[in-house]
């Protein structure tokens, strides 16, 4: 019987990426307990277009299939960490810069890695090898090698035709490589072939085989000449019942296979199936794989041959027209049948789960609760106590990462004061799950938390854990609610209000959070304008006190944009300061990567329509310098969840701060004569 814990999927090679599709189609398959897909990037490119993609034929996008958005529809947390090993006994699975995770049954599809060599670039791991090809000079006379002996060799060596059409190319392979057809089509190509071993001048890429990752021997699992883990005909590791693998990191050790994303592809289906058997400890079926499989290799310049064992057929157009409907076709299956629109907003999460300011405002009026609203509340004593509490829905279905987030979210506040966070309580709620399962999700989450305390020195000192009274979400982590209580002390910290005539208002970081999630649930975010958003997200900011120190006396007032957007809390620090008027330059507000485009189709975040309130200081205390775009409307009131801070401070302390960095100035104050 399978211990309880979380299904971690490790790697997001073919054969996840297809079960994720099975269960997107239909969640009744997947396993009524909580599981996890841990990849290094949040896209993963599908093998058979990489040629096209190097020839330049396709974009990246047409190549790439989106995990992080897979994962979502599945039902699935997503994990972007970087796998370092597995550890079988303790149950698991090591990751770089943040703590293990624990698993009940794991399935590893963590793909191959090209052999080592003194020489070149490797073609595997793909990324550098792609960003490699993409340094280099298309009209250069210095010869570019590819060395391999294989079908992928000839493919990439052929694409870097197309690419570069003048560039003197060679590929360097055994002497018995490559057959009679191979070589009259490299003829045509103008592609030298180079059949001696010694090394020839120019950039090397390496097309000669894979092992799998080193990490895998290292965990004492059975694995075979190349690092590839040896698995029974039901896909699992040899004497580890609860440790399944497939793809380029495993070989059936009874009918072993070539490395292949054929084989990965046609492994998807046995391997979702005993998986999804052995969370219900049901018995497992075993798979019986074909011998060969058939091969259409592409020349990119719109043929294709065919290749069944020592059978081949072509090169004809045909066969080309063939290879890229199915390529299309298996890329499209990846795609959300159902798309959202941009006027199906579904609610969103993080600080834009707030309550919109309109009746949080009235709410407080009601209940006697009155006064310049400030960023951290101040409680006297040598040097006064500055304390404030924060928190949301988990943004993220990364445990850690949402540990991360919220609670950089929750010391932006006392940063937004100059103070310094020294300790902070936590309140966790976490969703009705097995014991062991809640566990996790714990010790996941309080990681998370404890990476940003320590960071700046600071504690975590206390705590409280409850359990949601609310069905779970499909994605368990989701259902994880964190609150903080941050503290640190100052005897003189900045006020939201004390803008000053002649003042620079400065931004720390761009906006566009809440559109870029708004849009990522619609399926309309690119995984790249993701990953930038969360990089600067996970960023702390608590250094910039340390540039600021100098400064203290040069700047009158701060606050951190969050939920209300750049003009709601400009709005709170104008409420609070003597009457003057802002000018906000219009080409100077900074968006992230697609946050513009998103919203100027529509996309917007479930806050911002109660945000749009704050359009009304426009008709009076704050004035644009130039006719805004709908979209930069938009962005204005856009709810942000670790966003920048915002500061005003005098015209020479802007600009020491500009040219340090990574400070942006977005306008200007002038008294209000009324």
């Amino acid at each position: 019987m399978n211990p309880a814990g979380p299904l971690l999927l490790a790697g997001g090679g073919h054969s996840h990426a297809l079960i994720l599709k099975r269960w997107a189609m239909d969640p009744t398959r997947r396993p009524a307990r909580p599981v996890l897909l841990i990849n290094r990037c949040s896209s993963a490119l599908y093998s058979g277009m990489v040629p096209a993609l190097i020839a330049g034929i396709d974009p990246p996008e047409a190549a790439a299939i989106n995990l992080r958005s897979l994962c979502d529809r599945a039902g699935v947390g997503f994990v972007q960490a970087e796998i370092t090993g597995l550890d079988p006994g303790q149950r698991c699975l090591l990751l770089a810069e943040r703590p293990p995770l624990r698993f009940g049954l794991i399935s590893l599809d963590v793909g191959a890695i090209s052999r080592p060599s003194a020489e070149g670039i490797a073609i595997k791991p793909l990324e550098p090898a792609l960003a490699f090809i993409a340094s280099e000079d298309p009209n250069s006379t210095n010869p570019f090698t590819v060395v391999g002996a294989g079908a992928a060799a000839m493919e990439v060596v052929l694409a870097l035709r197309r690419r570069w059409p003048h560039r003197p190319l060679r590929l360097q392979t055994r002497s018995n490589g490559p057959g009679p057809l191979e070589r009259r089509i490299l003829l045509e190509a103008l592609i030298d072939l180079v059949t001696t071993p010694e090394p020839t001048g120019g950039p090397w890429l390496l097309c000669t085989g894979s092992r799998a990752p080193i990490w895998l021997a290292a965990s004492g699992l059975p694995v075979d000449g190349d690092g590839r883990l040896r698995t029974n005909a039901q896909l699992q590791v040899e004497g580890n019942e609860h440790i399944f693998a497939s793809g380029d990191c495993a070989v059936m050790a009874a009918a072993p296979r070539p490395a292949s994303g054929v084989w990965a592809v046609r492994a998807a289906i046995p391997l979702a199936w005993n998986l999804e058997a052995s969370c219900l400890d049901r018995p497992l079926r075993p798979w019986r794989p074909q011998r060969q499989a058939l091969q259409l290799i592409g020349d990119q310049q719109g043929r294709a041959w065919a290749r069944w064992g020592r059978w081949q057929l072509g090169p004809s157009g045909w066969l080309w027209q063939w290879k890229r409907r199915i390529d299309r076709r298996f890329m499209a299956g990846f795609r959300s049948s159902e798309p959202m629109t941009a006027s199906e907003p579904m609610a969103c999460r993080g600080c834009a789960a707030k309550l919109p300011a309109q009746p949080l405002a009235a709410a407080l009026e009601q209940a006697g609760l009155t006064g310049a609203p400030e960023d951290a509340a101040r409680i006297e004593g040598d040097p006064p106590l500055l304390q404030s509490v924060d928190g949301f829905p988990a943004l993220v279905s990364d445990p850690w990462l949402n540990g991360r987030l919220t609670t950089l979210h929750a010391c932006s506040d006392l940063w937004a004061c100059g103070v310094r966070v020294d300790s902070a309580q936590a309140i966790v709620t976490l969703p009705v799950l097995e014991a062991a399962e809640q566990q996790e999700l714990l010790v996941q989450t309080l990681c998370g938390v404890r990476s940003v305390l320590e960071e700046q020195q600071a504690q975590l000192i206390g705590g409280h854990t409850l359990e949601s009274r609310s069905e779970p979400p499909h994605c368990p982590s989701l259902g994880v609610q964190l609150s903080l209580c941050v503290n640190g002390r100052s005897a003189a910290p900045w006020s939201k209000g004390g803008i000053a005539h002649g003042d620079v208002l400065l931004l720390s970081r761009p906006l566009g959070t809440g559109v870029l999630f708004a849009a990522a649930m619609a399926g309309a975010c690119q995984p790249e304008a993701l990953d930038t958003v969360l990089q600067h997200m996970s960023r702390s900011q608590h250094r910039l006190l340390d540039q600021l120190e100098p400064h203290r006396q040069a700047i009158h007032a701060c606050t951190d944009v969050t939920g209300f957007g750049l003009l709601g809390h400009l709005g709170e620090m104008l409420a609070s300061s003597s009457p003057l008027r802002i000018t906000l330059w219009t080409n100077r507000i900074p968006a992230y990567p697609e946050a513009m485009d998103r919203l100027a189709q529509g996309y917007a975040s479930s806050l911002a329509p109660a945000n749009r309130r704050s359009w009304q200081w426009l008709d009076g205390l704050i004035q644009l310098d130039d006719s805004p775009s709908q979209a930069l409307l938009e962005l204005l009131v856009d709810p942000q969840t670790c966003g920048p801070l915002l500061l005003a401070c005098t015209e020479t302390t802007a600009q020491t701060l500009t040219a340090e960095g990574p400070w942006i100035p977005i306008g200007n104050a002038t008294a209000d004569h009324g």
